[in-house]
């Protein structure tokens, strides 16, 4: 069933250094009613970081309209002194479709395997997850604990999308209150940044297709997301990131989203990339050809040191006793 946790779960990979496989999945653990497990590539998932993800154990057994909504930090933990620990967060919603979500350039593995850098101690890496389930559409996967809970969402999956405010489903602990901005349900904790989005753009859903609420819900969590990932600083964004972002706002424009703001931010923070890219690289060149430089120096100054040796031997006169 996984071990039941109070939001925290601690992963604690052994031999790390010696992992051969892609990608190694953690214990399953249980937050909330709801299961979980954490996904992680020791050599990276196409990139040159620790990727690290959360991750839905049997997902290819959920039903169709099953989703949950959940905020989640992971950090990577530095055993020497927790002050240096790397942590990233985000919200997503998980479903059958996408069942892990997380970060694909989580830390620098070259950093990561520093063997004074206090990460990797006696071959072991400490993963924490921080984990709270905001909302579930469908049943729960331990349900003799969460017993109302589960009831009132069976309601939800019988009655084909009730809203969140329904009478019962306020009594659900684990299921969160919507409330309505411009046609979209969202949580208490997206009403302030969804009313500045459409202040900002009003137009933004003038031409939006989909009318489920549902569907409404999940295309404003997308786009909250991908606001989110431009927020990032470039060093956190790889290309793949930037690959996905551009493949989100492809889907939400497709919805009939009018994102041309947003489609100007993602060009921006690409050319910004680029620009990082090309800056890294140019600060390594002039790093060696510096080295070079110092190197050079170094020899010329030994050689003119040198030379004033000879100069001053040769100035020197001879003594009488030398002519004589």
């Amino acid at each position: 069933m996984g071990k039941e946790v109070d939001k925290k779960f601690t992963w604690l990979i052994k031999n790390f250094c010696s992992q051969q496989s892609t990608k190694i999945y953690s214990d399953e653990f249980v937050v909330d009613g709801c299961k979980w497990r954490l996904l992680a590539f020791p050599k990276g998932n196409g990139v040159k970081h620790l990727s690290l993800y959360l991750d839905v154990p049997g997902s290819q057994f959920l039903p169709d309209g099953w989703r949950r909504h959940a905020d989640f930090h992971l950090s990577v933990v530095n055993q020497h002194s927790e002050e240096l620990s790397l942590t990233k967060a985000t919200q997503q919603w998980f479903d059958a479709t996408a069942c892990d979500w997380g970060f694909t350039s989580m830390f620098p593995l070259n950093k990561l395997h520093d063997k004074d850098g206090g990460f990797l101690v006696n071959g072991e890496l400490k993963i924490v997850a921080e984990v709270s389930v905001l909302e579930v559409i469908g049943k729960l996967d331990v349900p003799a604990e969460c017993e109302e809970t589960t009831k009132v969402l069976r309601n939800v999956e019988e009655n084909d999308g009730a809203e969140s405010s329904n009478d019962s489903l306020k009594e659900a602990s684990s299921v969160k209150e919507s409330i309505d901005v411009n046609g979209f349900r969202v949580l208490p904790s997206q009403v302030e940044t969804v009313s500045f989005i459409f202040e900002r753009h009003p137009d933004i859903a003038s031409e939006f297709r989909p009318r489920n609420q549902h569907l409404r819900s999940a295309y404003m969590n997308v786009l909250l997301s991908l606001i989110e990932t431009l927020c990032q600083s470039t060093q956190e964004l790889s290309k793949d990131d930037l690959a996905d972002a551009d493949a989100a706002l492809a889907y939400l424009t497709d919805a009939g989203l009018n994102l041309n703001w947003l489609e100007e931010k993602l060009e921006e923070v690409s050319e910004k990339k680029e620009n990082e890219e090309a800056g890294e690289t140019r600060v390594q060149e002039i790093e060696e050809e510096l080295k070079e430089l110092k190197l050079k120096c170094s020899n010329l100054e030994a050689e003119l040191e040198k030379e004033k040796a000879n100069v001053s031997v040769a100035r020197a006169p001879f003594s009488f006793d030398d002519v004589v």
